[in-house]
């Protein structure tokens, strides 16, 4: 498994490479082969193979994703938790009537 964080702040020719890479050992996996073609070079592929990446978008400096990379991941959203709430919900899951 790899995990690659801030993936956006790669420069566009960087991105379109990796794209091409990914959709290779996807393209793969869907197939069951145990073995594929990166680059020209023929390498064995792992099954259990996954690749994840982190993304802030909306800064400076940051790349919009080619469209064929960005269907290669599911998109997921990441917020920061609302605590007091939360901690409301536990006390009262102890017992407390006012939190």
């Amino acid at each position: 498994w790899g995990c690659f964080d801030e993936f956006n702040r790669l420069i566009p020719e960087v991105l379109s490479v990796c794209t091409v890479q990914f959709k290779a050992v996807c393209d793969g996996i869907r197939a069951g082969a145990a073995r594929i073609c990166v680059e020209g070079d023929e390498v064995t592929l792992d099954p259990t193979t996954a690749a994840f990446i982190t993304m802030n978008p909306g800064y400076l400096g940051r790349s919009e994703l080619p469209e064929g990379l960005k269907a290669l991941f599911r998109p997921m959203t990441v917020m920061v938790p609302d605590l007091v709430l939360i901690c409301e919900n536990m006390l009262m899951a102890q017992g407390f009537v006012d939190a």
